[in-house]
């Protein structure tokens, strides 16, 4: 048996799976990513990337790439005259950016590799075995890999969390969903995504930067098969017709798929060594094109706290994985599953009602900013301890910084402190940063959400919270790493 040592093994080469793997390269660990695919799956199911995702991007350096050749939708037109407005969001990316997804995952390989990842494929995992120090995992062929953890991000059928005996329940709550992508004679009017629906029908519209084609979502009461049947281009067509209301005139149907829809969680995303991110996590409705933008982020948030058990932060730090995530996650499979119940309603009384009440309702400027921002992933926080400041798990891309934004300097990786007259990033001498300032100060995580706030003068505190976090001995008076300063916008003060 042929056996390689890395410090984290990374099972699933989809978007969640390569975020992971790069930003756990990025800060210096040795990933091996284990995918069963022989090749790259040209299928595209994902294709909306949201605004929280999009800052994510931006702070690998990746978003302005994948932005060139993308549509920019500012809102989404749901039932009844009712939309989800974009446009308002607290966030550079006041839309929604469609691309198909497997621009997202170039662009995501493209990083791991970049910053020093093993990608292997066809590889495919069958066994896996845990111990006090590391985790065994074997695949076919004989081949034994070891490492300090693994992430499975091998998606909703996956075989980790099987070899795991995580339950993953739920049900079906969607079935024979057909996605396609179409080139249209009539466009629909192009300001943002578009649902239409009828008593049994549903489809969705979202228009690429390409002239004339979309990504359609089709769906039909009375026309309920297994996966696998085949998809004609005469039932997307006639699907679309009635559920738009107009004939579109489909001039061609490149790719088309059909599957269902389940609203399914796990119950535990640690299992000792191995934590389970994206669909081998959670899978929920693809209305509101939540499912790759989770995944992304639950490896946002993980990669970064497996760096630092790595580095000898206490355990308890990759526990806050589960604690912070499954929150997130539950949440997206309510709001998502809202939506699908609701364009999927058929008692007349009550599509009267809704067409009533959802317009009117996302016209109020609370309501409208509240639904588009937790779509958007932009109002999401992470619960703080009793006692911290009410910024504690809040995102802290809007921070005001002269110099550049938040995203653009944590391209580099690691803790960044803001000071009311400057930004230190922790990667340099301490003496360089400390300072006597009375004004507010903020300690964000690698992740871009703020760690700790509180008085700039504090120093013990911010070094403690650092401490807590990583395993650093500055909170006793060791070495922190501290770097090139950039000073806070002097007509705007931090959050106090």
């Amino acid at each position: 048996m042929t056996s390689h040592d890395v410090d984290v093994v990374v099972v699933g080469a989809g978007p969640t799976g390569l975020t992971a793997a790069g930003d756990l390269a990025r800060a210096g660990r040795s990933v091996a990513v284990l995918e069963r695919w022989p090749s790259v799956n040209p299928a595209s199911r994902a294709f909306a990337t949201m605004a929280r995702t999009l800052e994510v991007l931006d702070a690998r350096g990746l978003a302005d790439e994948l932005l060139a050749d993308a549509y920019r939708a500012p809102g989404v037109a749901i039932f009844g005259g009712a939309r989800i407005d974009l446009t308002h969001l607290d966030s550079p990316y006041q839309f929604v950016m469609i691309t198909p997804q497997t621009k997202v995952d170039a662009a995501l390989r493209g990083y791991a590799v970049a910053q020093g990842a093993e990608i292997r494929r066809g590889v495919e995992v069958t066994g896996l075995d845990q111990d006090a120090d590391g985790v065994s995992v074997t695949t076919h062929g004989d081949e034994c890999w070891r490492a300090r953890y693994v992430i499975a991000a091998d998606g909703a059928h996956s075989t980790v969390r099987t070899l795991v005996g995580a339950d993953f329940p739920g049900k079906t709550i969607l079935s024979s969903i057909v996605l396609a992508d179409v080139k249209l004679a009539q466009a629909p009017v192009r300001e943002g995504l578009k649902v239409g629906s009828t008593r049994d029908m549903f489809a969705f519209l979202a228009p690429y930067n390409r002239d004339s084609w979309y990504r359609a979502m089709v769906w039909d009461r009375h026309h309920q098969v297994p996966d696998t049947e085949s998809v004609t281009d005469d039932e997307i067509v006639g699907i679309l017709g009635q559920a738009m209301g107009v004939d579109l005139g489909v001039q061609e149907v490149a790719w088309k798929s059909r599957f269902h829809c389940d609203e399914r969680q796990v119950r535990n995303y640690r299992h000792g060594r191995v934590f389970l991110a994206g669909d081998a996590a959670h899978v929920h409705s693809p209305m509101g094109g939540q499912g790759m933008n989770t995944g992304i982020q639950d490896a946002v948030n993980l990669a970064w706290k497996i760096d630092a058990g790595l580095g000898g932060a206490d355990d308890a730090v990759l526990d806050t994985y589960h604690d912070e995530r499954h929150p997130i996650a539950k949440r997206v499979l309510f709001q998502s599953g809202l939506l699908a119940r609701g364009v999927t309603l058929h008692p007349r009384p009550a599509r009267a009602a809704r067409n009533f009440l959802a317009p009117r309702l996302l016209r109020m400027p609370r309501v409208r900013d509240a639904v588009a921002g937790s779509f958007a992933g932009t109002t999401l926080r992470y619960r703080r301890r009793r006692g911290q400041s009410p910024l504690v798990g809040t995102r802290a891309t809007q921070i005001p910084l002269t110099a550049s934004g938040v995203c653009e300097i944590q391209r580099s990786p690691g803790f960044l402190l803001i000071r009311e007259r400057d930004a230190a990033r922790l990667d340099t001498e301490l003496a360089q940063a400390q300072r006597a300032d009375s004004g507010p100060a903020l300690l964000v995580r690698p992740d871009g959400y703020v760690a700790w706030a509180g008085p700039s003068a504090d120093g013990a505190a911010w070094r403690a919270a650092l401490a807590w976090w990583t395993g650093s001995p500055c909170a006793a008076g060791g070495e922190v790493r501290v770097g090139s300063a950039v000073n806070a916008e002097p007509n705007r003060r931090l959050p106090e």
